[in-house]
């Protein structure tokens, strides 16, 4: 037999080997440039950002390194998230005049395009350990980002604490992998499906080390998602991590291990989600999961009076409504999860983005400081109210017709199915939190609009800040009124998985 090489077909990383050496690119010019380029560094990375959008949209769909790297309607849906969350990223950066950024843009850029880079990979991966290296590749920039203030001892803070959280993480989820490499014999998540189906039939009693693989897999990738009980360390995080850093935590880095879930649940894990396959049932575990990130995200945040922290919340609760879509598995739930993404990424990264300018000015990110804002700064006023109200969930703004959606697709499923009835509760419990949602949100415009106290700030910003403020705004107002691209394009994700339709 004639020895063949294996198909590389190295055109498919194509986005991620530009957007690598880019990243590189841009700390070596900003080491030999230092304090001479301005803001030249961050224009260079958002053109670096927008060259690897344009080859991504000629890259088309097929596989590299056999079938390690996989191109799908999956994988190019959640690299235009991830590029549009660190092009956000890095246009809200622009105004921070932190010294530790002014003299370092170089490090602080490159490692926003190289955590991207690890997402892109990550998003693309079709095999467990290049998901396990893309998710590494994710958070390691994070863990240094995060402490970029390394003068600053709540920075410092965040940083120590992402770090021993994420390497736990990544320690239980390693764990949770290898037994699944145990039970099926192989690390292609596609063949894991079908020789876990052939194990289980034929092995009965692998029951106990399936169920203590969900488990370590769920407590892992719950960590990386901040989903309760593994959610004590994100309000901290957020609050001491540069605030465009905690804007791409709260977005990219969730995004990412939303991929992850999704390959891992919803494709190798999808013949082990419903009433036939209890006690080894997933759904109900994550279910739980998703219902104590609604109670927990939303009650939380109204006690906060730091805006990071009460978006660190938020962003948790949010994290909720998004898994009642995953756990629905029907094309519906999938497209829901895809389209509240969109929504989520316009809203907070916007969100973001006014926490951003206004702290740069004022030095404080407390709730009280924003009285009186809307009589001083009426557009950034504006763009705080809309942002606010979308994650709530107001018509006619995309957080509405997110919410929609995940609640239709978990409807779907209770209602075709008797066995699927507690999803019922997962809807109600969701609908209640929404409504608690509203207080904390409403309590930043209240002191924007009507606090009686005059803001002792005048705000001005830069031109990519501005963007940041406008791109959320057109993106929230846009797919509110008009959501069917997003959906359609959504929905073809649902043909990556052989999930089962109820």
């Amino acid at each position: 037999m004639e020895w063949q090489l294996p198909e590389y077909n190295l055109r498919m990383m194509l986005p991620e080997i530009f957007l690598f050496l880019w990243a590189l690119a841009v700390m070596t010019f900003d080491l030999f440039t230092k304090r001479k380029t301005g803001s030249a560094v961050g224009y260079l990375s958002l053109l670096g950002l927008l060259i690897t959008g344009f080859i991504l949209s000629l890259t088309g769909y097929g596989r590299g390194f056999t079938t390690m790297f996989f191109n799908d309607p999956m994988s190019l849906f959640f690299k235009i998230i991830f590029l549009g969350a660190a092009f956000m990223a890095i246009a809200s950066s622009f105004g921070i005049t932190k010294q530790k950024i002014v003299n370092h843009r170089g490090e602080y850029f490159g490692l926003i395009l190289l955590s991207t880079v690890g997402m892109m990979f990550l998003s693309s991966s079709n095999e467990l350990l290049s998901l396990y290296i893309g998710l590494e590749l994710t958070t390691i920039p994070l863990f240094v980002l995060a402490a970029f203030f390394k003068d600053d001892k709540l920075s410092v803070e965040a940083g120590i604490k992402y770090f021993v959280v994420g390497a736990f993480s990544s320690a239980l989820l390693l764990y949770g992998l290898s037994f699944l490499y145990g039970l099926s014999g192989t690390t292609d998540i596609v063949q894991m499906k079908i020789n876990l189906a052939i194990t289980h039939l034929t092995f009965k009693n692998i029951g106990l080390i399936l169920s203590l693989a969900v488990v370590l897999l769920v407590a892992g990738i719950g960590f990386k998602l901040a989903l309760p009980p593994f959610h004590q360390w994100a309000p901290d995080v957020y609050e001491g991590s540069p605030t465009p850093i905690a804007a791409f935590l709260s977005v990219g880095s969730k995004a990412a291990g939303l991929v992850a879930f999704a390959k891992i649940f919803l494709n190798g894990l999808s013949a082990f989600h419903g009433p036939e396959m209890a006690p080894n049932d997933w759904g109900k575990l994550v279910g739980l999961l998703a219902c104590l990130a609604l109670i927990i995200g939303n009650v939380l945040a109204i006690r906060q009076s730091n805006i990071k922290r009460m978006l660190a919340y938020s962003s948790i609760a949010h994290v909720g409504y998004i898994m009642i879509g995953m756990v629905a598995m029907n094309e519906l739930g999938i497209a829901s999860v895809g389209f509240y993404l969109f929504a989520y990424l316009f809203a907070n990264m916007g969100a973001f983005g006014v926490v951003a300018i206004f702290e740069d000015k004022s030095g404080s990110c407390q709730i009280a400081s924003y009285a009186g804002l809307s009589k001083t700064s009426p557009f950034l006023s504006i763009s705080m109210t809309v942002f606010l109200l979308s994650l709530v969930g107001i018509p006619p703004l995309a957080g509405f017709l997110a919410k929609y959606y995940v609640f239709a697709a978990a409807i779907k499923v209770a209602s075709s199915d008797p066995a699927f009835s507690w999803m019922y509760w997962l809807v109600g419990i969701g609908l209640l939190t929404a409504v608690f949602s509203l207080y904390y949100y409403a309590n930043v415009i209240k002191e924007m609009y009507f606090s009686a106290e005059l803001s002792p700030y005048r705000i001005s910003f830069s031109a990519p800040a501005m963007s940041v403020l406008l791109i959320g705004l057109i993106g929230v107002f846009l797919f509110g009124l008009y959501p069917e691209p997003i959906l359609q394009f959504a929905s073809k994700m649902s043909l990556v998985f052989g999930f089962v339709q109820y």
